[in-house]
């Protein structure tokens, strides 16, 4: 009877019992192990890719409450809703449903302006979290392609704010649709037939705002969706970056493991994220459509703003100067508009491919997982600092009727030093950002080799005063000389004994990037530092 007992099988709880279905099925088991042993940096900049996502996740959450409400139609109606200085004004469906979701349904106001934060959230973290990798050079081999990855999801993540504030089909939604048809027709040959393909006619056409709720609701979040989870496939293959300092080394990452450490850690912070975006929902109102009224094309209201991330475009229409177009084979050439765009995708591009700019400049193959202080890559920094610079001078000039007013400016004024700002600020920006990141790097420098001043004053034999000089502890004497230096290619003829334009390019470049620079300490100079201060 004993035995019987014994080898009786035991009884399962629910769950282990459904565990032990699924991972007969589908040897999860496995993986999910494998994946909570990773390990996950501690570093405070990392979170910026989390908030990104976790607002990602509270525009969707948000955003399907939404759909349950909204109808993304252009018959007018006669609004007679509960917001009475619109009564009887004719509208569209769309503007009547967006309406009735803010007066009319239970919570649709809080939810619909938590959609608006969180979306603006996701787009603001995804920049500041690629400035973050850009500026740390964690883009370099073998995390090129995760570069292009977020770049896109970046775009990606402004063309679902945009299509997104032009559905209520609202004066101010109406006149950024209005800024963009008039961007296509100034394509020349083709730009006319791409606003009737888009428009599904003569401008506003008959049905935008179901083409964009489609694109809005479906298209534009399966892309989104499909490149995070490229994006985190990717951080688990390539493992995080980390910084400089003892311990730290190539490919071994040091931080808590994912399961159970950071996975805790990232649950609280995703509700964190989340009732932050709730408070200020419910405090701060965004998008208020009944003050704008529906959209008429006859009217167009001054102060009118888009969403600060798409701003770049409308200001840099704003900046070129008048008369820029000629009339040639019968066709209007609008370079008022043609160089804004031309422009604005040059930059893009270029930003796009940096990771394999720079890797052929320096002729580097060599995977790099330890991040770099940006003072320690000067004309990297000093890049970024340039882009930002031409970036900012784009989106201030898209409020620059705002500044005129509100500061008692003229027009003329502000549009004058606002181009100054975007033709010359970035060379301005480069110069200033290298010259101190070099500065900076000569303090390390320094310090390293004779220690940080201590603010003890002693007096010598000879009657001199000093200031004695305490020696870094190990973990920042690391930190300071831990970065890799580079030199400028050699200009080598090939195997045919030639130069040729592409090698006296990239050798040009390569001085450009690599001529003004400081060499860490060597092992030399440390001993010699370390036998000074003893």
């Amino acid at each position: 009877m004993s035995t019987a007992t014994t080898n009786a099988p035991q009884k399962r709880s629910f769950t282990a019992a459904a565990s032990v279905y699924v991972n007969e099925r589908t040897s999860i088991a496995g993986f999910v192990k494998e994946l909570g042993r990773k390990a996950f940096p501690d570093h405070w900049s990392f979170l910026l890719g989390e908030v990104a996502l976790f607002a990602f996740v509270v525009v969707l959450i948000s955003g399907t409450f939404l759909t349950f409400f909204f109808q993304a139609s252009m018959a007018e109606v006669h609004y007679n809703g509960s917001y009475v200085p619109l009564k009887g004004v004719e509208m569209s469906v769309a503007m009547a449903s967006t309406l009735d979701i803010s007066f009319d349904i239970r919570g649709g106001l809080f939810v619909r302006q938590m959609h608006h934060w969180a979306a603006l959230l996701f787009v603001a973290a995804i920049g500041l979290h690629m400035l973050r990798i850009f500026f740390t050079g964690a883009f370099r081999k073998p995390r090129e392609l995760n570069w292009v990855i977020g770049f896109v999801l970046f775009i990606l993540a402004m063309a679902e704010g945009f299509t997104g504030y032009s559905l209520p089909d609202d004066l101010l939604s109406g006149n950024g649709l209005a800024i963009i048809n008039g961007m296509i027709k100034g394509f020349p040959l083709v730009g006319t037939w791409m606003s009737f393909l888009l428009f599904g006619g003569e401008f506003p056409g008959t049905d935008i705002v179901g083409r964009l709720y489609t694109l809005h609701i479906l298209l534009l979040p399966a892309l989104v969706v499909a490149f995070v989870a490229l994006h985190l496939v990717f951080v688990v293959v390539h493992k995080h970056t980390q910084y400089a300092g003892p311990g730290k080394t190539p490919g071994n990452a040091v931080g808590p493991p994912i399961l159970p450490v950071y996975a805790a850690k990232a649950g609280g912070f995703f509700f964190i994220v989340f009732g932050v975006l709730a408070l200020i929902a419910s405090l701060f109102t965004i998008n208020p459509i009944w003050n704008y009224g529906p959209y008429d094309p006859s009217p167009v209201s001054a102060g009118t703003q888009p969403d600060w991330y798409i701003g770049f475009a409308d200001g840099a229409l704003r900046l070129i100067p008048p008369g820029w177009e000629f009339v040639w084979l019968d066709r209007t050439w609008s370079f008022n508009i043609l160089v804004p765009i031309i422009a604005i995708g040059v930059f893009i591009v270029l930003a796009l491919m940096y990771p394999f700019i720079e890797a052929w400049v320096k002729g580097d193959k060599r995977e790099h997982h330890i991040a770099d202080r940006p003072r320690n890559a000067p004309t990297r920094t000093a890049i970024g600092a340039a882009g930002v610079t031409f970036y900012a001078g784009l989106w201030a000039a898209a409020s620059s009727d705002l500044l005129a007013t509100h500061f008692s400016l003229t027009m003329e004024g502000v549009i004058h030093a606002l181009q100054a700002v975007v033709i010359l600020g970035p060379f301005v920006a480069y110069f200033i950002t290298k010259r101190v990141c070099i500065a900076l790097q000569k303090k390390d420098r320094e310090i390293v080799l004779h220690g940080f001043e201590s603010g003890r004053i002693v007096k010598l034999p000879g009657g001199e005063f000093i200031e004695v000089h305490e020696p870094l502890d190990e973990y920042e004497r690391w930190r300071l000389v831990s970065f890799e230096t580079y030199e400028p290619l050699m200009l080598r003829p090939n195997s045919r004994g030639k130069i040729t334009f592409g090698q006296r390019l990239r050798a040009g470049m390569s001085r450009w990037f690599f001529e003004d620079r400081i060499a860490p300490v060597t092992k030399g100079e440390l001993e010699a530092g370390h036998g000074e201060h003893h």
